[in-house]
Parts: C-alpha cells; sequence; structure tokens
C-alpha cells in the first residue's frame, strides 16, 4: 500500500512529509462547528484514490453522538472557552461535501 515512498527521494520524501503535517494542522486546528464535519480533505492526503463510504445514522442516534461528543470537550478540555454561536451554512459548507 506504501510502496511508493521506497521510490521517492530524500527530498521528496521531506515534502510529503510537510504537505501531510499540513493537513493534520488543518484537521487539528477545525474549531467551532467545524468540529462536527466529516474531513475528506484530510482523507485526500493519502495517495489512494478512494470515495469514501460514509453510514450516516438516523437523526436521533447522529445527535445522541453529537451530545456524547460534545461532553467530550467538556471533560478533555473543561478550561477552552465556549462561544454561543449559531451555525450559519454559507460557501465553506462546498468544501465539505
Amino acid at each position: 500500500m506504501d510502496a511508493d515512498l521506497t521510490l521517492k527521494s530524500r527530498d521528496q520524501l521531506v515534502e510529503e512529509v510537510k504537505r501531510l503535517r499540513a493537513g493534520i494542522r488543518t484537521h487539528r486546528d477545525s474549531t467551532g462547528h467545524d468540529l462536527c464535519w466529516h474531513h475528506p480533505a484530510l482523507w485526500s492526503l493519502l495517495p489512494e484514490p478512494v470515495e469514501p463510504s460514509v453510514l450516516v445514522p438516523s437523526w436521533p442516534k447522529f445527535l445522541s453522538g453529537c451530545v456524547h461528543y460534545r461532553a467530550s470537550l467538556d471533560r478533555q478540555l473543561p478550561d477552552a472557552p465556549r462561544a454561543d454561536m449559531e451555525f450559519m451554512a454559507g460557501a465553506g459548507d462546498q468544501e465539505r461535501k
């Protein structure tokens, strides 16, 4: 699966690491409502082209998962600043599809 790495020069490998780190940082630095989205841009950093197969739970189960995720943020980041902001659908949604 990662045989392509053996064909890369040292400089190419360094560039690959930088590219992957940038993608991981973008994902890590997601905040606010962006925490709720799946991240196909992160998946696209892998060399193999795959159409993500996303299994979407029913609304009640999905919302229950959101509540559990949000509760985990309270436990893991109890001192993080809180924002009372509504989700605003807009141009950024196009990137999330």
